[in-house]
C-alpha cells in the first residue's frame, strides 16, 4: 500500500531528528524572534535553537561556579 504525505514526512522528520512542536507565545516574544531572525539573516528554528544551546551554556557555567 502507498504511504501517505503525513506518513512520508513523519519518516523523513525521525531520520532527521526533527520534532515539530507548538508554543502559545507573547506576542512581542513573536515580534522579537522575527526581527532577529531577520536581522542574523538566519531561520527563526535555528534562532531558537541557538538561544537555546546558549542558555544551556550559561545555565552549566553558573551551576559550576556554586
Amino acid at each position: 500500500m502507498a504511504k501517505s504525505t503525513t506518513q512520508i514526512q513523519a519518516e523523513s522528520d525521525n531520520k532527521r531528528g526533527i520534532k515539530a512542536k507548538t508554543y502559545k507565545l507573547p506576542i512581542t516574544t513573536v515580534e522579537l524572534i522575527d526581527e532577529l531572525s531577520k536581522e542574523h539573516g538566519i531561520p527563526q528554528n535555528q534562532l531558537i535553537t541557538q538561544a537555546i544551546a546558549l542558555l544551556d551554556e550559561k545555565f552549566k557555567r553558573d551551576y559550576i561556579k556554586l
